[in-house]
């Protein structure tokens, strides 16, 4: 059975009551969906094809793609009449990964554990239905997964995005959760059962695993890292190819000592160790 299409966003969500909500500006969440529809893995995209994306009707995308071209966040090809991600785009996401204290308090860590264990360590936090990195270090001559800063990996299978979910409070956890279920109902039992088991291993353990329930020959374990103002959840994990890091080799070391290496973020950014 073929996944449902979803939407990146339902615009009448944003309604009270029956009513539309006055401080909801339309214009500019669906000029932010735009932006939102361009992949890593993607070339340059034609307005009819955000519009199916976005669900946003074409006569408004090509409005609001012309005015993202004029103020720098979409690049036009004239040739191929197509749209790509424009140099604003690219400093904002820049300034805001420069601004996290996390990466650089956690990044020499990471890299530390990564060179010792030959896994791939890596941070990340969500957006919709996927948790994107952040920050991702590798161990010299080690095999590892074609991922970098940027990418996209799902919340539902992964062991990023099951230790985001259980940090989450039960209602949050819950409000996400429907919305994995609806996008793929005939996956959804055996997703919601790895997602418990990695809510009960969290709770006992600290730490999550996913062995071969994203890519069948790949092993991760994630943490979570709620933030101490208690504004954001990110989330750590450390993985590789499962015939390096079976299951016991998770439980055994990488799991115990990614927690460690969490607290130790947590207690140096605490401290100001970020400035």
């Amino acid at each position: 059975m073929r996944q449902k299409p979803v939407a990146l966003v339902d615009f009448s969500a944003h309604e009270q009551d029956g009513k539309k909500d006055r401080n909801f500006v339309m214009a500019l969440a669906r000029g932010l969906e735009i932006l939102r529809a361009f992949r890593p893995s993607d070339g340059l995209l034609s307005n009819q094809e955000i519009a199916a994306r976005t669900g946003i009707p074409k006569p408004t995308v090509s409005r609001l793609t012309y005015t993202l071209t004029k103020l720098g966040y979409l690049s036009y090809s004239e040739r191929l009449e197509r749209y790509q991600l424009g140099t604003g785009v690219l400093a904002l996401g820049y300034s805001s990964l420069a601004s996290m204290g996390i990466r650089q308090v956690g990044r020499p860590l990471m890299q530390e554990f990564a060179d010792d264990t030959g896994a791939s360590v890596s941070l990340g936090s969500r957006d919709r239905l996927s948790m994107v990195y952040l920050e991702n270090c590798h161990g010299q001559g080690a095999l590892t997964l074609r991922l970098q800063v940027g990418s996209r990996v799902p919340v539902a299978t992964t062991a990023m995005g099951r230790a985001f979910l259980a940090a989450l409070p039960e209602a949050e956890r819950e409000y996400l959760l429907d919305h994995i279920r609806r996008k793929d109902e005939q996956a959804w039992p055996r997703v919601r059962q790895g997602i418990e088991q990695a809510v009960a291993d969290y709770q006992e353990k600290g730490y999550c695993i996913s062995a071969g329930d994203w890519e069948r020959d790949v092993n991760a374990v994630g943490v979570p890292l709620v933030l101490d103002d208690g504004s954001d959840v990110m989330a750590f994990n450390a993985g590789g190819p499962s015939f390096r890091l079976p299951r016991e080799e998770l439980d055994r070391h990488l799991g115990p000592r990614l927690v460690n290496l969490v607290r130790t973020v947590e207690s140096r950014l605490s401290s100001g160790g970020a400035q």
